[in-house]
């Protein structure tokens, strides 16, 4: 049986390995509160969360088809919520029941237990769904709905009652086998009993068997423990029949549980910025060669989360353009819109909504993040090494169509000799067909880039007043030789 809501064709793994770049992703995209408005406490949640954000997808018809699930989920909530909790109830009811020894008879006793929890939830799940069947509207649901009607179906469950109560009555089991070397017993094989008619009727005109039968002394142990080696013979196929029976049902409930915990974090995701009045849409993936940014009020999502409030947003369009570079006042909301661009792609290439009014964007091949760090304390290399240490490591990881977003890369050095690495390294990544977002204060750098007029290029400026204030937005404009510093300074000392 197949759940299929994550991806069409395969299963999700929560716990496939993600990439070796993962946690510099959290620490510089600051998506700790993400993580912490889908998990909501809840430590499986989170792990799902985490491995659908940070393993993008990479194909267009691969992001719609897990979009409509999504659009699916938010239309029912309840319902998912209410199927997701059936599904982690009975994972955790089948643990409670024990397993004991290994012997034929402790795993027919255990795997009959659980088939009777495990039809009586498959029972349930089919009344939930069937009762919403003609609201579902995605490929997935519609498909896992058919396919779960077509699995099971009434002579599925009647052919199970059938067999659970076989191999439920008292342990009384019938069985034939034949004589081999030595007078022993092989090829031992289960039957299935004969119910005799009931009623007078059935006792007066039911056909008489000779049977031959003995007993057991109840002292005889060696005799009780002949019985029961041929008892474990003669169920040992039944036996490990259903165990693999009752293991591939247990499965089925563990894929719907691990592909619903997206949903459910998705639900909850859309429910508290939708409190705070935060805007969300689904957006247009593109393919990656487009090299395509048109979006409306784009704005920080883990910010507005952290905040509990709307934050500002930003219009961008960047056509075609390899390289972006954004200049302009400290403190005037670069950093942040650096990392609504990176969150959005995560959330846009997972499934998810994105945190904008409008929003269309190519598909990438890997998103990457460079930003500035602390000194380091340990005072083992000097922070330029550092930062020249990771770039280089980026730089072995990137594919062609991935993203790199640079913040304020090579600061620890001066303008002139950092402008010099960072216009070389940028220069290169593009030539390979890598995507570029560099916030800098290098105005050299800037400059030079900004004078040689590649149409390849956009520059992105900072927003300031003319009073000083910052207005958070981000708009089209040439670099200037300050950032403005001197108004931090007004406004701190006076």
């Amino acid at each position: 049986m197949n759940v299929h809501l994550m991806f069409k064709d395969r299963d999700f793994d929560p716990e496939a390995k993600l990439p070796d770049h993962t946690s510099v992703l959290i620490q510089d995209l600051a998506m700790e509160s993400l993580f912490a408005a889908m998990a909501d406490g809840d430590t499986f949640l989170r792990q799902v969360a985490e491995h659908a954000l940070l393993s993008p997808l990479m194909d267009v018809g691969e992001i719609l088809y897990r979009q409509m699930v999504l659009k699916d989920a938010l239309n029912h909530p309840s319902l998912i919520r209410e199927i997701y909790q059936m599904a982690l109830d009975t994972i955790q009811k089948e643990k409670q029941y024990y397993f004991g020894f290994r012997y034929p008879d402790a795993i027919l006793h255990r795997s009959l237990e659980v088939l009777r929890l495990f039809l009586d939830r498959l029972k349930l799940l089919m009344e939930m769904v069937q009762a919403h069947e003609s609201t579902f509207e995605s490929e997935g649901f519609i498909a896992m709905i058919a396919f779960l009607k077509k699995e099971l179906d009434e002579d599925f469950f009647e052919k199970s009652e059938v067999i659970w109560k076989d191999l439920n009555r008292n342990q009384e089991f019938l069985f034939s086998a034949t004589l081999g070397k030595g007078n022993k017993g092989v090829d031992y094989l289960l039957r299935q009993k004969i119910n005799q008619p009931k009623g007078l009727g059935g006792f007066l005109f039911s056909r008489k068997k000779v049977a031959y039968s003995f007993q057991i002394h109840e002292r005889d142990e060696s005799g009780a423990r002949a019985l029961s080696e041929m008892k474990n013979k003669g169920i040992e196929k039944v036996a490990s029949t259903l165990a693999n029976s009752v293991q591939h049902m247990l499965h089925f409930f563990i894929q719907l549980r691990n592909e619903l915990a997206f949903f459910v974090g998705a639900i909850r995701l859309h429910d508290q910025l939708r409190a705070i009045e935060s805007p969300v849409v689904f957006p247009v993936p593109l393919d990656a060669a487009t090299r395509q940014l048109d979006a409306t009020s784009l704005y920080d999502v883990c910010l507005s989360l952290s905040q509990g409030c709307m934050v500002v947003g930003n219009d961008v369009s960047l056509q075609g353009k390899a390289l972006v570079v954004i200049t302009g006042a400290n403190q005037g909301g670069k950093t942040t819109f650096l990392r609504s661009v990176g969150l959005s792609h995560l959330m846009m290439q997972s499934g998810l909504f994105v945190s904008a009014t409008s929003f269309c964007m190519n598909v990438a091949s890997g998103i990457y993040t460079h930003f500035t760090r602390q000194e380091d304390t340990t005072m083992k290399s000097g922070k330029l090494d550092e930062e020249m240490r990771r770039m280089s490591g980026i730089i072995d990881s990137l594919r062609v169509n991935s993203l790199l977003l640079c913040n304020e890369s090579f600061a620890s050095t001066n303008e002139r000799e950092g402008s010099e690495i960072a216009k070389q390294i940028m220069q290169a990544l593009v030539e390979k067909g890598v995507q570029v977002i560099f916030v800098t204060h290098f105005y050299e750098f800037a400059s030079d880039l900004y004078q040689s007029n590649h149409h390849n290029i956009l520059f992105l400026r900072a927003l300031r007043l003319d009073d000083g204030k910052r207005t958070y937005r981000i708009v089209k404009g040439r670099p200037l030789p300050t950032s403005y510093g001197e108004d931090i300074f007004r406004e701190v000392f006076g």
